[in-house]
Formats: C-alpha cells, sequence, structure tokens
C-alpha cells in the first residue's frame, strides 16, 4: 500500500493525517471486508501529487496484488476525453456549437420524435428544432442507451441501433438515422449514447480514425501511454479483473484479465465508454484541465474552450432534477448542471457537497475523477465494480478530501 506523500501535501495546502483517514476509509470500509477487490486513489493539488495509495487486489482469483500501474476499465470517463477531443476541432473552426449535425451526417436531416405507440405502430412527428453539436455534447439531443422498455429503445433493439461487435461509428450512425428521438433536442437532458456519436464526428470531421486522433491530439502529448482502446499482449498482466456487485455474496468476476475482450482491438471505437487507463494516465488528463488545458508544455486546449465547456449548458439554467429523462446516470442530479462533456456542481445546498466548482464524471465500474480549478485539485478513483452507484464513493471522497484541505 502506498502512503499519503506527507511533504507533498504540505506543499499542497492539504493535511497529512486527513488524507491518511480517507486512505484507512477505503481500508477498513471497503477493501477490507471485499465489498470491493481494491483501488487506487490519487489526489493532487496545486500541482503537487499529495496522496497516491494502491489498496488490495487487482485479481482475486489470482492473489494479485494491487501494483502502481494497473490498466482498468474506465468505460463512461471515456467521455471527457472525447469530449475534449471533439472541442479540439471547434478550436480548428471546423463547427460551431449551435450548427446541426446533420451538416456533417446528412441522413439525421429532419428527424422525428417520439408521440405514441409502441413496436412496429410508433406515431413520430419532425422535431421542433434541429439537433446541433451543442445537444450531442451535453446529452439533450433524444437519443437514447436502447436499453428499457421505452418504445423508443425497443426501436433501437429492433433496428439494430447498437455499439459493439461488428459494428463501426459510421454503421451506427447510419443505424440511428432511422430511431426516433426521445424529445425534442435541448428540451430534457438523457444520458445516452451521444459520446459515441462525438466519436463519429471527430473521425468525420479530422478525417483521421479515433483511435488514432486519441493518440495523437491526447495522449501522445500528455504522456499517456497506457490508455487505448485494448491492452496490448506486453501489457495484459498488468489489466485488473472485473467484478459484479452480488447482495450478501461474493464478488462475481464479470471480465477475467486472461480472457478479456479487451486483448482485441475493436472494430467500435466507443467515445461514450470504450477506453482502458490507469490511474497515473488519467490524473494527467485531469492536471491538464486543472491547469487550464496545458500540462508540462502541451497545450490541448485553450482556457476559455474549458471554461465554455465545464458552465451549465442546460435551459436556463436549470438543474438535473428540472430537466433529466429517467435515473440512469454517473451522477446525482440535485443541485448539479452539466455542460459540453462534464457534470459540476452548482449548489452546494442542492448537492450537499462541500465545492461549488468542481465538475466531474464517473464510470459504470464505479471510477470516479473530478476537477477543481478553484481550488486547483484533481482526484482519481480507480476500482472495477459494476454497477456505478452500489456505494457512493464520490460523495464520501469528496466531503472527506475537501476536510483535508487546510489553506
Amino acid at each position: 500500500m502506498a502512503s499519503v506523500i506527507r511533504e507533498a501535501a504540505a506543499q499542497a495546502g492539504l493535511s497529512a493525517e486527513r488524507l491518511q483517514r480517507v486512505v484507512d476509509h477505503l481500508q477498513h470500509d471497503y477493501v477490507g471486508p471485499q465489498k470491493i477487490a481494491g483501488c487506487q486513489l490519487a489526489i493532487a493539488r496545486r500541482d503537487e501529487l499529495a496522496c497516491f495509495a494502491s489498496l488490495g487486489l487487482m485479481d482475486i482469483e489470482r492473489g494479485r496484488a494491487m501494483d502502481d500501474n494497473p490498466i482498468f476499465r474506465i468505460h463512461s470517463m471515456t467521455k471527457p476525453i472525447t469530449s475534449v477531443a471533439l472541442m479540439q476541432l471547434w478550436e480548428r473552426g471546423l463547427f460551431q456549437l449551435n450548427d446541426p449535425v446533420h451538416s456533417v451526417i446528412p441522413a439525421w436531416r429532419g428527424q422525428e420524435v417520439y408521440a405514441s405507440g409502441d413496436d412496429d405502430n410508433l406515431v413520430t412527428r419532425p422535431a421542433k428544432r434541429p439537433m446541433t453539436f451543442r445537444h450531442i455534447l451535453g446529452h439533450t439531443a433524444g437519443l437514447s442507451y436502447g436499453g428499457t422498455d421505452h418504445p423508443v429503445d425497443k426501436a433501437y433493439r429492433r433496428l439494430g441501433a447498437r455499439r459493439g461487435p461488428g459494428m463501426t461509428l459510421q454503421t451506427f450512425v447510419e443505424k440511428l438515422a432511422a430511431v426516433p428521438l426521445y424529445y425534442d433536442p435541448g428540451e430534457r437532458w438523457h444520458y445516452s449514447c451521444a459520446t459515441d456519436v462525438c466519436g463519429y464526428l471527430i473521425e468525420a470531421l479530422s478525417g483521421m480514425s479515433l483511435d488514432r486522433y486519441f493518440e495523437q491530439h491526447i495522449f501522445e502529448p500528455l504522456g499517456m501511454p497506457d490508455t487505448s482502446f485494448s491492452v496490448p499482449e506486453s501489457k495484459v498482466d498488468r489489466l485488473s479483473a472485473s467484478y459484479q456487485w452480488q447482495p450478501g455474496r461474493a464478488l462475481k468476476v464479470l471480465d477475467d484479465p486472461q480472457t478479456s475482450s479487451h486483448h482485441t482491438h475493436p472494430t467500435f471505437f466507443s467515445g461514450g465508454g470504450g477506453l482502458t487507463s490507469t490511474t497515473h494516465d488519467y490524473l494527467r488528463f485531469c492536471e491538464m484541465l486543472c491547469r487550464g488545458g496545458e500540462l508540462d508544455g502541451a497545450r490541448i486546449l485553450g482556457p476559455r474552450t474549458l471554461r465554455l465547456m465545464t458552465r451549465n449548458h442546460l435551459a436556463n439554467g436549470r438543474d438535473m432534477t428540472e430537466m433529466a429523462v429517467g435515473r440512469f446516470s454517473e451522477t446525482p442530479y440535485a443541485g448539479v448542471g452539466f455542460g459540453l462533456g462534464f457534470a459540476m456542481s452548482l449548489d452546494v445546498a442542492g448537492t450537499g457537497g462541500p465545492s461549488e466548482s468542481d465538475f466531474y464524471w464517473g464510470g459504470a465500474a464505479s471510477t470516479i475523477m473530478w476537477v477543481d480549478p478553484v481550488e486547483q485539485l484533481s482526484v482519481v478513483f480507480m476500482t472495477q465494480l459494476m454497477p456505478y452507484g452500489v456505494y457512493n464513493f464520490r460523495g464520501e471522497l469528496k466531503s472527506m478530501i475537501y476536510a483535508a484541505i487546510e489553506d
């Protein structure tokens, strides 16, 4: 177990004793009783790595300890990376936020919105307005993940609009052209495959495959050598096991690192959830965000672009409780807004949290990231427990970490 880096903590204005309390909490309340197999936590403030802790096991079945640099499935923590990549192209003048998406995907011109009916008897109407890049970046486009019994979600499955093996980003958006929207773009917020569509837009606008675009424009400049859509043979031993929570029973293996599908490079580059990464790599991405888009001389985004991305873009300044459809998401809704790829805390009374200046997201295997530019704070928490939300890691870690700030 790596302990709090005490000298760095003091330089960062953090209490080493209180940071150790965070590490002890994870060990005693989660790792020890095997509620999770293991985890890794990185906390940086004022350009100092104040805490880096590796706890428990990365593979229970093989008794492998969580070493300093395991590879994790980050699922939806891919989304902030994809959103940053698309906004790089905005900075090059290749689109404007209010441009219609059909300017790049012509088949999406004249989209229809669900009105009534079910199965083969869907009744639709023309959308009140075109879907824009702003809608796609902000999950207000009217898309879905296709996973419920809602008639629109049934249409996703019936028409084969699915992510994964056998698909490419291009064939995926072609399938989506036939699926009606849940609602008129801009009028609601619905967690969806929109960020996968962002991945296609990156490919179409840049002329590069999404994996190569990420590599050239984000991973190489930032020094993120272990972030990829697949895990090469030389790194397989570093891939952690993925587990499913079972009430009152031992954790169940969901994805064995030795037989994982992540060994094979996919045809579908999921900008919404396909990457694997490490705590070290993802912390570098977060530190770039925290420092206004630049890290160690590599400028990824302009600071004003990041401020645009991390302000609330929900209609009329509303929060998620007023805008969201359904409860499936990587965030609570009260006091929370959504920008262009990130959620953000709007109101401490609403969130019950300690900050109104952080932006964040998470992943399906209970991974967490957040950045607070005002406090100059970046946090990455990695584990591999499905589904997301079994335990309130974000709430607990935020209250404990902010309580460790002394100046």
